[in-house]
């Protein structure tokens, strides 16, 4: 597996993008959910990857700057064809790094609640993120939690 910058530009990257809105939205109530849509994905403090397996989209992930010491993971996706094959924990592990490399001391993300959103807790609570309080314009709810690690 590879993972690389990309662009946004393929349509299986749309693809994934949209089933990552769609399955939010279903999760969670209008005006409850923070997933980024394409064009908010491709704001100029936003990185954004893409986990190949050949030509295959397994899965994507995006770090957003916060400030010039912390960031914060955003839509981080697996593709369903690729669940349980390590690719989350490929990405996450590669978020870190970069996360290291840009000199960030803490790194953060909103999630939703409830069992469809255990798997992903279970992955970042295994690599140290904490739960914790809102950061950045988020506001706490019943269908969302934060999770935070200090580098």
């Amino acid at each position: 597996m590879e993972i690389l910058l990309d662009d946004l530009t393929h349509p299986d990257v749309r693809a994934l993008l949209q089933t990552h809105l769609d399955d939010m939205h279903e999760h969670s109530p209008e005006g409850s959910s923070y997933a980024l849509d394409l064009s908010e994905l491709q704001a100029v403090d936003i990185s954004f990857w893409v986990a190949w397996d050949g030509v295959e989209v397994a899965g994507c992930c995006a770090l957003k700057e916060l400030s010039p010491t912390s960031g914060e993971i955003k839509s981080m996706r697996t593709h369903a064809a690729h669940l349980r094959k390590g690719v989350a924990a490929r990405m996450l592990e590669y978020l870190l790094k970069v996360a290291k490399s840009r000199g960030y001391s803490s790194l953060s993300l909103e999630t939703g609640t409830g069992p469809i959103f255990d798997p992903a807790l279970k992955l970042y609570k295994k690599y140290g993120f904490e739960s914790g309080e809102a950061f950045s314009n988020y506001k706490p709810g019943p269908f969302n939690q934060f999770l935070h690690i200090s580098l």
